[in-house]
């Protein structure tokens, strides 16, 4: 036995935790294991246990082991994925499949073993409530935080500096219903620093306050984000769905990520920013799944089953971002998810509603409801409604396809240009720009959020606000003795000179947020799109329901008014307009449907405007469509040159298999391994010679057909571990791909290197001729990283994920180039 192993002191204590924790000899992998258990101790336990005069037996028991084969305990990295990869679906779900025969196997041997079966089944389950938990008190304190720092701009609580300005008001004596935004205990900074209230000088000092701290908020957020989680930037949204179709990017689920998104989250939407929290509380609660699934073994050892928690934990963001549990679902199912099966429905749903209650019981708007913005329409839709609707609809398709675009030559501009250097410099200089501007205009000067509830809202006799300035009894002449109280509530009434100065002032603010919008979206801070499309169609919908509600006042006899709007009725209602213009734009920009008509009824509680709210999004969509394919996630995606293959786009083209695989016709051969031909020194040069994500396996070099494939990672790991942990592999040693290896060395040479159990014995492979239509298909149903092509049973090329985008690219007149990672 002399030269297979020498034993020293230190191998003779590896070898004998080794053993007693692991069964065998593998310092490498096995070693690891036990070192936490206490290494002190060992020097004495090995000199009682093992002492010299034994040490030769315990040799050749070692020895006689024969070839080592590499995965009979693991070894760490195999089956894993490197960074800006794609997963295998297939080889994960059968991992999954075999994990649950082995588990039910076992079920039926031991008591104890039933009872770890049912922890598994739970653990998912368990998994969920905790997502939902964690997920709702994060949205809860981020709607608390976001909401007081957005009041600090504007004056401070002397009751305390905790309180928001409502909060604050509410607990005075002094408050009114009419002015319940006015209290001694609120004080503007104009009032603390020059102490006057109004007037040119407390109208500078407010000003300026305002921008300062605009200033200091984006500041903070945009430095926080660059120094410790650039992925925290942006909405999240494209890179979850890319996340979802199965691609790697690590770190982007982080605990870092989420720790800064969440504290920058708060200081973009305090800033004053044309930004909302919505889109980005989805990344945030998929943060959360990602680092939570880091505690079930099943969810951290599998990448597919961690996505079905991921789809999960975006219908949860969505739940708390709008106070929209269905929504947040259908969310999930439409926009996001790539798989979703019924299993992740019922687990989604059950997360929702653990959020959804979560976020009520913390109660962050103070109002002891669910829903972002409550309404309380009367008054039912007519038929003869439904012209203005779909004039709403395609406003909505219009303003989608324009931001797109827009934004997306702004994007493009900031990554090929200068601009992109600086994004510090950009975020101050837009978010000065956007305090300086938005300030005279107290409709854009107000949070997107307040905004878009004053649009929503429906008036009422005591209502305050200049969209409530109508022409009451004692105020109008002769029409104002035609008012009346109807039973859907205040009949329609002529327009103040309040109404008239709010049209004007939301006509510029309508201008302001659609230009300030479109730089906004895509800087280095947490940006979400949904509150400042909703804001952009609110406006408009309030302008076009203020004008229909102006006409049927003084036209009510025309023919389009007369059967259902006389004078002295409530005919039209401006807040279900602007409901339904926010609801067209938010579809023009994103493309949503289904889950965007529950998302807006969950939103108002506007349960009997459904008709209308389909009729909007679906002109919407359409226009939308008209003008491009794409909604503003798939484009970013795009833009950023990640492999997403779009389930709803349709490949068209007559091309075949042989068209798109590689290698070309020019280009040199396919680079494959043998299944007993070739040594770990070839091995190893053909693997720093390529980039290649795998190679496939093939009888030999005369005979090309196909044994299977195997991950270049999953190669580079067990060659790496062979020569660190079995004796006698060295650069001349065979690599073995057969069934049966050799128990004992080759005659006359090293021992040969089984690496059996690390091939896939069953690649998907195709023939040449195969439709390229029916390969995209494969690709997106299966989840496929890489496709072999054959010819009578004989290796002919390989068509990876990036192959295909590549061609769609191409096939669309676009740069085939812009697919960036591998």
């Amino acid at each position: 036995m002399q030269g297979v192993m020498r034993l020293n002191h230190a191998t003779l204590k590896e070898m004998y935790w080794s053993f007693l924790c692991c069964g065998n000899y593998n310092p490498c992998f096995c070693h690891h294991c036990c070192r936490e258990i206490g290494m002190m101790f060992t020097s004495v336990v090995v000199v009682v246990l093992i002492p010299a005069g034994y040490s030769n037996g315990f040799r050749g028991q070692v020895a006689s082991a024969g070839l080592l084969d590499l995965l009979d305990e693991g070894v760490p990295g195999v089956g894993t994925y490197e960074d800006f990869n794609t997963i295998d679906w297939v080889r994960e779900k059968s991992k999954d499949r075999d994990r649950h025969r082995e588990i039910n196997r076992q079920k039926k041997q031991s008591d104890l073993a039933l009872l770890l079966s049912l922890i598994d089944a739970f653990s998912g389950w368990l998994l969920m409530l905790l997502i939902g938990l964690l997920s709702g008190a994060l949205a809860g304190g981020i709607d608390i935080a976001a909401h007081w720092l957005t009041d600090l701009k504007e004056g401070f609580c002397m009751k305390g500096f905790w309180f928001t300005h409502e909060h604050c008001c509410w607990k005075s004596n002094e408050t009114t219903f009419q002015r319940r935004n006015k209290c001694p205990q609120w004080k503007s900074w104009a009032e603390l620093m020059v102490g006057v209230p109004e007037g040119a000088s407390a109208y500078v000092v407010n000003y300026l306050m305002y921008v300062s701290w605009a200033l200091i908020f984006s500041y903070l957020a945009v430095i926080l984000v660059r120094a410790f989680a650039p992925y925290a930037c942006g909405s999240g949204i494209p890179e979850i769905k890319t996340i979802l179709s199965g691609f790697i990017i690590r770190g982007y689920l982080g605990k870092w990520t989420l720790l800064i998104k969440t504290i920058t989250l708060v200081l973009a939407v305090s800033s004053g920013l044309s930004l909302g929290k919505e889109g980005p509380l989805v990344h945030v609660a998929c943060c959360c799944g990602n680092i939570l699934c880091h505690l079930f073994t099943k969810y951290r050892k599998n990448e597919a089953k961690r996505r079905e928690v991921l789809s999960a934990a975006s219908a949860v963001g969505v739940s708390v971002a709008f106070g929209a549990p269905i929504g947040g679902v259908l969310f999930s199912l439409e926009e996001v998810s790539y798989y979703f099966p019924l299993k992740t429905l019922w687990r989604s749903f059950f997360a929702a509603l653990v959020a959804a209650f979560t976020l009520r019981s913390i109660n962050p708007f103070g109002n002891s409801r669910l829903v972002l913005f409550y309404v309380e329409f009367h008054t039912p839709w007519h038929f003869l409604e439904l012209f203005p609707f779909v004039l709403l609809g395609i406003f909505g398709g219009l303003w989608g396809a324009l931001f797109i675009r827009a934004n997306i030559a702004w994007c493009r501009r900031r990554k090929t240009t200068r601009l992109g250097h600086y994004p510090v410099l950009e975020v101050v200089v837009v978010a000065l720009a956007t305090a300086v501007l938005a300030f005279p205009n107290e409709y854009t000067r107000m949070s997107s959020s307040e905004l878009i509830s004053e649009l929503f809202n429906d008036c009422s006799l005591l209502d305050s606000s200049k969209l409530c300035d109508y022409i009451s009894p004692g105020k109008g002449g002769e029409r104002a003795a035609n008012f009346s109280m109807t039973t859907n509530g205040l009949a329609d009434r002529a327009a103040g000179p309040g109404v008239y100065t709010a049209l004007w002032q939301l006509v510029l603010a309508l201008v302001f947020k659609m230009f300030i919008t479109v730089v906004t979206f895509g800087m280095k801070v947490p940006s979400g799109l949904f509150i400042p499309s909703m804001a952009v169609g609110a406006i408009a919908g309030r302008l076009l329901g203020i004008g229909m509600e102006q006409l049927a006042y003084y036209h009510h006899e025309w023919p389009m008014f007369k059967g259902w709007c006389s004078l002295g009725a409530k005919c039209i209602t401006p807040g279900l307009y602007a409901m339904l213009g926010a609801a067209a734009c938010l579809g023009g920009v994103t493309r949503m449907t289904v889950s965007l008509v529950v998302i807006m009824f969950e939103l108002t509680g506007g349960l009997e405007y459904i008709v209308p709210l389909m009729a909007a999004t679906m002109t919407s969509k359409w226009v939308a469509d008209a003008l491009g394919r794409e909604g503003i996630y798939e484009a970013h995606i795009r833009l950023n040159g990640y492999p997403f293959l779009e389930p709803k786009e349709e490949f068209e083209q007559k091309t075949l298999a042989m068209d798109v695989m590689r290698p070309r016709r020019n280009d040199p051969p396919l680079s494959v391994l043998t299944q007993d031909g070739m040594t770990v020194e070839e091995v190893e040069g053909m693997i720093s010679d390529t980039s290649y994500s795998g190679f496939p396996v093939v009888v030999s070099h005369q005979s090309q057909r196909l044994v299977g494939f195997v991950l270049r990672r999953d190669l580079v790991i067990s060659i790496d571990n062979a020569r660190c942990c079995q004796d006698g592999i060295v650069g001349a040693s065979r690599v073995l791909f057969t069934e049966h290896t050799p128990s004992h060395p080759y005659q006359g040479g090293p021992p040969p290197l089984s690496l059996r159990p690390i091939l896939d014995l069953s690649p998907l492979a195709i023939t040449d001729h195969t439709p390229m239509e029916i390969t995209v298909d494969i690709f997106r149903k299966l989840g496929l990283r890489q496709c072999l092509v054959t010819q009578n049973g004989c290796l002919l090329g390989i068509i990876t994920k990036k192959d295909i985008l590549k061609h769609m690219a191409q096939m669309a007149n676009r740069d085939p180039d812009s697919i960036l990672f591998n």
